[in-house]
């Protein structure tokens, strides 16, 4: 009982915070260059869509996908979803593809490259993604409030072995992975061990793959719409690596 009443106190304790619009930025052409933008869980490509007009700025064609986050698993989502989005581009003549995701959208995208391939150059940013699973998952998992707010994929999230996260292999991507070290939720993270961003551990959010890292004072609902994060994602996508010289 008591945990019911707790979830239910953590809907009332979220409470939206306006974050800071993207530097303008002159428009340049980078070729026929594509990125695909993936939300988190229950959110919708709205949530990118500061994200996206800001790497449109940047000369990339932006494909900002939309997919039933909440409605089935992780599995269905990379094999139909995010399919069909990177078959589109290639059919467009894509030279390469890169992924920006945020949270639940790197798990998608890591499940998709285990038997696909991006084109040669193409790269991956992670936006806080839990990549060695949740402890929230881990405590609310059973509770029907969860599931009917997560669908299939919530339950996929835990922590132990067996989970999504934790039992995929090893990508041959270059992949820089951005999270947040600021919570705006308490009750989250006295649930979770260690610094974190309100949803997701800092140390959960690491990949043994990755090219390049970065932990920023953002929490986890607003980072895709940092300014520096936009400029960092940008920078990565370009260059292969996040700027010493534009970090907070």
């Amino acid at each position: 009982m008591y945990k019911i009443v707790t979830l239910l106190l953590i809907f009332l304790l979220i409470i939206p915070a306006c974050s800071a619009l993207p530097e303008q930025a002159d428009m340049k052409s980078v070729g026929n260059v594509y990125v695909i933008l993936l939300h988190g869980m229950g959110r919708t490509k709205r949530s990118m869509n500061k994200l996206e007009t800001y790497l449109q700025k940047q000369g990339y064609k932006i494909v900002n996908l939309g997919y039933p986050s909440t409605r089935e698993t992780i599995e269905a989502i990379a094999s139909t979803h995010v399919a069909d989005a990177v078959n589109a581009c290639r059919q467009e003549g894509a030279v390469k593809i890169h992924f920006v995701t945020h949270s639940l959208g790197g798990i998608v995208l890591r499940q998709y490259l285990q038997e696909n391939f991006l084109p040669e150059g193409s790269r991956v940013v992670m936006l806080s993604p839990p990549n060695k699973g949740s402890e929230l998952a881990d405590f609310f998992k059973g509770f029907f409030l969860y599931r009917w707010q997560n669908g299939p994929a919530g339950e996929q999230l835990g922590t132990d072995p067996e989970s999504v996260p934790n039992s995929l292999k090893t990508v041959n991507s270059e992949i820089g992975i951005i999270t947040g070290n600021k919570s705006l939720n308490l009750i989250y993270s006295a649930i979770i061990p260690g610094n974190d961003d309100g949803k997701v551990s800092v140390e959960r959010a690491k990949l043994d793959e990755m090219t390049d890292w970065l932990v920023v004072p953002v929490s986890h609902s607003f980072i895709m719409r940092d300014k520096t994060v936009m400029r960092q994602t940008a920078c990565f996508l370009e260059h292969g690596s996040f700027s010493l010289n534009d970090k907070y």
